[in-house]
């Protein structure tokens, strides 16, 4: 069994209201062998929602205390990622989950790469804060570029 972000399975839930769907995601889990995870909305955040970044850092930062996600107007939400990492953590060792396969670049998913906490669509190298989490508790986690990269290949 593995983990997914729910928007890879084409369920609505980005920031934006919207999702980005990866047929071969579905077909997981219409197959049973995937369950969904949107780690924000689990920690309490609504969809639509105003696009977060995190500052100073990557969620492996956030986690530590030394940085924190903020929305576009500057609200604090750093406490909603946490308790969504940690009920995705929480899913994914209930179904014993060898794999975890999130979106890439979100503050919250991102495996590889985060945007850069300034708003302006930059990326740069990183962790958001559930996959650094899941990472820390021994799970394997790959972005949804890697996925589609291991199908191919």
């Amino acid at each position: 069994m593995i983990v997914v972000s729910s928007c890879l399975a084409g369920l609505q839930v980005r920031y934006d209201g919207g999702h980005c769907l990866r047929n071969e995601i579905t077909k997981l889990v219409e197959e049973g062998k995937a369950i969904t995870v949107r780690p924000e909305v689990l920690g309490g955040l609504s969809t639509p929602r105003e696009p977060a970044e995190i500052i100073d850092g990557n969620g492996e930062d956030v986690l530590d205390g030394k940085a924190k996600v903020v929305n576009q107007s500057g609200k604090d939400v750093t406490d909603f990622f946490i308790n969504g990492a940690y009920a995705a953590l929480e899913k994914a060792l209930e179904i014993n989950a060898t794999m975890v396969v999130l979106k890439e670049n979100s503050p919250s998913c991102g495996s590889l790469r985060i945007y850069n906490g300034n708003f302006n669509g930059e990326k740069m190298a990183g962790m958001g804060v559930t996959a650094a989490l899941l990472r820390r508790n021994g799970i394997k986690v790959i972005s949804d570029v890697q996925f589609a990269e291991t199908l191919l290949g």
